[in-house]
């Protein structure tokens, strides 16, 4: 009965990831590779299906292939973006730039191009997992432990222990790779990154300049139209010249 109960327990620790792909062989070898890392998967063969696992599942990660039939990938990921925050790596065409910008811009948090070896897509969940399943931290009713983690920029306010983001006390709503973004260029207020540089720190990207970092720049876009009063003229997260970008508070 207890050797019952702990594998309940050790399944029930187990994170959950949703593959969509209409492709029965990249189901397959996701499947399995992914169980053998140590997740827990559910396949879906179109974007509807997608849906209604998503829905059905409350997924810790998914994996979601742009070109589906009934709902594409684009559908599926504005879908879940209505009402969750959950981490999205798209699955693209090798080449076809357009395809990873749309995804990035509708809020995936990365993306992996077709073909692609399975330990790289495992690279991938690990990174993304790791940096959107930090817990919010409980902290006493006093207030005290809240002070030391908040950051107050102009009318941002930046809690780093809930990983939660404030204007004027209403709530913005941030996926986790946004605010671990956010999270960077905060704490290293004044310092310019290169995108390689952010690549590294936030997503766990090798040192290779030959990585596409537009994932970078369509981050930064979404983080200013979110904080910034005009995005179009930010204040907060600027531009630095030949380098890449701050951060830059205001009183």
């Amino acid at each position: 009965m207890a050797e019952n109960e702990e594998l309940q327990e050790e399944s029930s620790n187990k994170q959950l990831i949703l593959v969509a792909d209409d492709e029965a062989s990249i189901r397959r070898i996701l499947e399995t590779r992914l169980k053998m890392v140590g997740y827990d998967v559910v396949v879906a063969e179109d974007g509807e299906e997608a849906v209604e696992l998503f829905n059905k599942e409350n997924p810790d990660l998914v994996v979601l292939d742009v070109m589906m039939p009934k709902m594409d990938g684009y559908g599926v990921t504005r879908e879940i973006r209505r009402t969750s925050d959950v981490p999205i790596i798209i699955l693209t065409a090798l080449g076809d730039v357009s395809e990873r910008i749309t995804g990035l811009e509708l809020g995936a948090d990365d993306y992996v191009i077709k073909p692609f070896s399975p330990k790289e897509l495992e690279a991938r969940v690990k990174a993304v997992l790791r940096r959107t399943s930090d817990k919010a931290v409980v902290v006493p009713a006093s207030g005290k432990a809240v002070a030391k983690n908040v950051i107050t920029t102009g009318n941002i306010k930046i809690d780093t222990a809930r990983r939660q983001v404030y204007r004027k006390n209403e709530r913005i709503r941030l996926t986790g790779m946004e605010f671990s973004l956010l999270e960077l260029l905060v704490n290293n207020s004044g310092q310019a990154y290169s995108r390689n540089e952010i690549l590294q720190h936030v997503w766990s990207y090798p040192a290779d300049h030959r990585i596409d970092t537009r994932v970078v720049d369509v981050h930064i876009s979404r983080l200013r139209s979110k904080l910034e009063t005009d995005p179009t003229n930010p204040e907060l997260i600027l531009t630095a010249r030949g380098i890449g970008y701050m951060f830059q508070r205001i009183n």
